[in-house]
């Protein structure tokens, strides 16, 4: 396993219009494969959620299910950081395929439990469940740190915040098709399978079908990516754009460090754990208003079809806000990080607090939503951006695995799921009305919580303002002119 993910070995390096032309070509062939190849991984990730009604219908217990529910984002807050120092040491063209297969396989062993042991022994049925949501979401973590790689060795510290908002909008895409593809699979195909037996058709649109289309979508990533331009008889991105990052050194940045030297490296960085902690927050107020929205707009009446467009205009309306953010991050304040992710969370507090003094409107509440999805998703995006751009290329897929524990683990999981929830449950009141003070106040708290720890990195950016014709970076060979974008 170790020689079949092991980098490519880099070839002799070619220069001229066809090697530039070349590198063009190259760079948006492999943001394609990462694009469509990302998006892929949420074809089969939280699968098992889409499945929990049509389960109950089945006998299964729904309680239980969500305890198998949360295995998913469990292993996957762990596997994003252990892969990540794998991936680093990994080829990408190799490493995201191969983890985007393992998610489809591990998916559409998802069906076992139910056709093989049954709601008769559900117990079994779901404990089998949750091991195998738990494969699921370990192999989910080889999606993004690849993704990670790719970005640092193949566009500038300059224009990869533009680049990954774009590409960052791939898991709303993936996200998206869930639905549809449930519905149409279970309708094309679940006849094959169980005949006339309707209520088995949704393993099919659920599981199987979305897990087929991930593993085509493998193929064609393996077919598209790059690991880096070296690999490719090309030259380093910063030498080829004439931008690096601060910490940039040819001849360490480019070498493939052990996992020791990885690990030291990315955990002896202040830097790093200053975004991992402002992470954690800034996914407290991501889920802690798109998971609970459902039951905010449920205690006004809301029906569940209305709370689902809700939570459908959450997430769309973070692709504009997405792109819109690395757009600034990149054009208006020079590549530097922190300042629009600041900027960005304290327009969150504003809303937050017009969504608190306007809970009991449906339609002032769902702007509210609206305005978060679009603001909070950029500064999500910005974080692995800026974890890339403090670690070193040989390193930034850990550095971004770090900030991706700290947001599902920690953000996620105890904050915006647990601590959040009992917050939610002592809201009502006696006489079954709700207060949510300490629900928007703990949010509010988040968001100031962010915005401290990335002030905090504030000054580690500067230099990319210092001299904008290029201080800090590499030496040009003589005659060389720096090559910028179409």
């Amino acid at each position: 396993m170790g020689n079949f993910l092991a980098p490519p070995a880099y070839k002799p390096e070619r220069t001229g219009p066809e090697a530039d032309a070349e590198y063009r070509r190259l760079r948006w062939q492999v943001f394609i494969g990462i694009f469509i190849g990302y998006a892929g991984f949420y074809l089969v990730r939280k699968n098992l959620s889409m499945a929990v009604a049509p389960l109950g219908v089945l006998g299964f217990d729904e309680a239980m299910l969500g305890g198998a529910m949360a295995m998913n984002a469990l292993a996957y807050g762990f596997s994003k950081f252990v892969m990540a120092s794998v991936s680093d040491r990994s080829n990408a063209r190799r490493f995201l395929p191969l983890g985007l297969i393992l998610s489809a396989v591990a998916m559409m062993f998802m069906i076992v439990p139910v056709v093989a042991i049954g709601p008769e022994n559900k117990g079994l049925a779901v404990t089998l469940m949750g091991v195998f949501n738990f494969m699921v979401g370990w192999f989910q973590g080889m999606g993004w740190p690849p993704c990670g790689r790719v970005m640092t060795r193949w566009f500038s510290i300059k224009e990869r915040g533009t680049w990954m908002s774009v590409w960052n909008c791939a898991h709303n895409v993936g996200g998206a098709l869930v639905g549809p593809m449930a519905a149409y699979g279970a309708a094309w195909f679940g006849s094959w399978f169980y005949g006339n037996d309707e209520k088995m058709y949704f393993l099919i649109g659920t599981y199987a079908f979305p897990a087929a289309v991930a593993i085509l979508i493998a193929i064609i990533a393996y077919c598209l990516i790059r690991d880096t331009p070296q690999s490719c008889g090309l030259p380093s991105i910063e030498k080829w754009s004439g931008s690096a990052s601060k910490n940039y050194d040819e001849k360490k940045s480019e070498q493939t460090l052990g996992i020791k030297e990885i690990f030291k490296t990315v955990l002896s960085n202040k830097f790093l754990w200053y975004i991992a902690l402002a992470n954690s927050f800034i996914y407290m107020v991501r889920y802690g208003c798109l998971d609970w929205a459902p039951k905010i707009l449920d205690t006004q009446g809301a029906d569940l079809k209305s709370a689902g467009w809700a939570y459908f205009a959450f997430e769309f309306a973070a692709i504009p806000g997405t792109i819109f953010c690395g757009w600034l991050s990149d054009k208006v304040f020079n590549g530097r990080r922190a300042l629009p992710t600041m900027l960005f969370m304290a327009i969150i507090i504003a809303v937050i607090v017009v969504y608190w003094q306007f809970v009991n409107h449906f339609y002032i509440v769902v702007a509210c939503l609206i305005a978060i999805g679009f603001l909070i998703y950029g500064p999500v995006m910005l974080i692995g951006v800026q974890a890339l751009d403090l670690a070193p290329k040989n390193a930034a897929g850990t550095a971004a695995g770090l900030t991706g524990f700290m947001g599902y683990v920690l953000g996620t999981s105890i904050l915006a799921n647990t601590v959040l929830g009992y917050v939610l449950k002592m809201a009502k009141g006696a006489d079954g009305s709700y207060n949510f003070t300490y629900y928007f106040l703990l949010i509010i708290i988040a968001c100031l919580l962010a915005i401290l720890f990335m002030a905090m990195t504030y000054k580690e950016e500067q230099y990319l303002v210092a001299d904008r014709k290029g201080e800090h970076l590499p030496k040009k060979e003589e005659g060389t002119e720096e090559k910028t974008e179409e």
